[in-house]
């Protein structure tokens, strides 16, 4: 017969039990397996039910304090930040180098290209990472750096090669490739950084948590979009800064790399990320210990491996202890050096093989990222030539193009305003939510996109524009909380249904990493689509109005999808 455990400092002991003692760890540390021991079948039942309890008691973190939440969602404030410096510029930048009309939506292939291929490996390879500063960190520092980097090359690629060259056409050949090369490295780091921030999110933060961290990511990605377009809506070419550091864009570099090393400085040390242990059990001569990931499974998200061995036990002894493995599933500790070996095609086959709610919701998050990079990659571009009717190809003493420059401008104002509205929407959508519940809200922000940027094409003044410039930050909103918060709910359910014992293989673990990089893996097919058909698209219209209209349509289809689907 056996006795309870028996609690001694920060340890817990099984005694009664064959006459030895069973040590677990304590509950702030993460479980990765449990030692050797003995299988009696006549005890087994009695011993799962003696260490149920203590597991159970493990699975969810303290509450974190709203200061901790709200250093580790200033990274978005500092990422939104520059990307709506790049946002509002680079169609600007590329065309003012000479980069040819037909080319220029070309710039957003190049990068979700990459992307779309790497994203899953980057984020699968993060659920495995033994840096002994966490599993998420070293990825968010080494693609901060690229972004750093890739905003250098594209503010100051032109002066740079200015500078350096005099030959008038080499020049502009060396500006486009630097200009392009910077924005590309840019943009490749900066839609790749989001996974591991939201997997970094989910893995020290209890379900309440998750929450309230996913809305101040949202708050701080709409305020940081507002000060970044504001930056770029002012005119600092003729001010004491401006002549102080050579040139408008040069100012704008100096704002934009300041923010984001200060803010990218303290995401990285606003909440302590436990190490992956590296379990040593599969290295001993020792009998098979019970490890905490049923090796025969090879479900979504995991790499395929040859099976072992293991003593038979009770399916819901799996489900136990699995959920004392760490803080959330994402934490998931791999039971052997075999689970690294990691290639694209066994993670494409993770991904082919996700549960149907989670393929859905790439669709609907592939449609909704497609509709709003059509309206936001072009919209400053858009207000030049359209609502301002200037020329960006004319002569740079020009009138039409002085005209397409204050087009520009007042794009800036309207992201600027899509930015703020953003920041507002995401209190919003804490008081509809209990009212219309995710997919309402996820409903919501398609339609009023949709019909929005519907209106803007159909009627370019203006006064118009700059009020509908609202519904953008709607669906920012929208894409950058609600598809996370599905993640969440589906992951808070999936682990309820391994607490009940469920064998069903889609519920099996399951790293956060993996499903956040597939979600994100829709930016950049998104951005790949709209890269690869835009420029093809205006070029075939005849103008760059097609690109609003093109937005709106995608939009609305989005929403039926999400009304039949989801």
């Amino acid at each position: 017969m056996t006795t309870p455990p028996v609690a001694f400092g920060n340890n817990t002991y099984l005694t009664g039990y064959k006459n030895e003692e069973k040590r677990f760890s304590a509950p702030d540390s993460p479980l990765t397996s449990m030692e050797h021991y003995l299988v009696d079948s006549g005890h087994k039942e009695d011993y799962l039910d003696c260490i149920e309890p203590a597991v159970f008691e493990a699975v969810e973190p303290l509450k974190l304090s709203t200061g901790r939440l709200i250093m580790h969602s200033m990274v978005m404030f500092g990422r939104e930040f520059c990307y709506a410096v790049e946002a509002a510029f680079v169609t600007p930048v590329l065309l003012s180098v000479g980069l040819p009309r037909h080319l220029y939506s070309l710039v957003w292939f190049i990068s979700p290209v990459l992307g779309f291929i790497l994203q899953p490996v980057i984020g699968s390879a993060s659920d495995y990472c033994r840096s002994p500063w966490g599993r998420r960190r070293p990825y968010i520092v080494l693609l901060g750096i690229m972004m750093l980097v890739g905003l250098t090359l594209f503010l100051n690629g032109d002066a740079v090669t200015s500078a350096v060259l005099e030959d008038r056409n080499v020049k502009r050949t060396w500006a486009i490739v630097v200009v392009m090369f910077g924005v590309v490295m840019f943009d490749f780091a900066a839609d790749f950084i989001d996974g591991p921030i939201k997997a970094y999110l989910f893995d020290v933060c209890s379900h309440r948590d998750k929450e309230r961290g996913l809305h101040y990511h949202a708050l701080l990605t709409g305020l940081g979009g507002a000060c970044g377009y504001l930056i770029g809506a002012m005119d600092w070419g003729h001010s004491a800064l401006g002549v102080l550091l050579g040139s408008e864009y040069q100012v704008i570099y100096f704002f934009s790399s300041l923010t984001w090393g200060m803010f990218l400085t303290m995401h990285l040390f606003s909440i302590p990320e436990k190490p992956l242990i590296k379990d040593h059990s599969s290295d001993s001569h020792t009998p098979v210990p019970l490890l905490l990931e049923d090796p025969h499974h090879n479900g979504y998200g995991t790499v395929y491996k040859d099976p072992q061995p293991l003593p038979e036990m009770r399916q819901r002894s799996f489900s136990a202890l699995s959920e004392a493995n760490a803080v959330t599933p994402s934490a998931k500790q791999p039971n052997s050096e075999v689970r690294k070996r990691m290639t694209l095609k066994s993670l494409l086959s993770a991904v082919i093989s996700m549960p149907s709610h989670y393929r859905c919701l790439c669709v609907s998050h592939l449609l909704g990222w497609t509709a709003f990079l059509c309206n936001m990659l072009f919209f400053t571009d858009f207000m030049g030539q359209i609502v301002y009717k200037g020329n960006p190809y004319a002569e740079h003493n020009s009138t039409s193009y002085a005209m397409y420059e204050r087009g520009v401008e007042v794009g800036c104002w309207g992201l600027c305003i899509n930015a703020v509205s953003s920041a507002l929407y995401s209190y919003v959508q804490r008081l509809l939510l209990p009212y219309i519940g995710l997919k309402g809200l996820y409903f919501l922000g398609y339609f009023v996109f949709g019909l929005g940027t519907g209106l803007i094409g159909l009627f370019p003044n203006i006064v118009a524009t700059l009020v509908l410039c609202s519904v953008f930050g709607v669906m920012s909103s929208t894409l950058y909380t609600i598809p996370f918060n599905l993640i969440s709910e589906y992951h808070k359910a999936e682990e309820v249904q391994r607490k009940l014992g469920s064998d069903e293989p889609a519920l099996e673990g399951r790293g956060t990493g993996m499903d956040c990089a597939a979600l994100t893996c829709m930016v950049q097919l998104g951005q790949v689509i709209v890269g690869a058909g835009l420029g093809a698209l205006v070029n075939l219209a005849g103008s760059v109005i097609v690109v609003v209209l093109s937005a709106s349509t995608v939009s609305l289809i989005g929403c039926l999808f999400i009304a039949l689907f989801m």
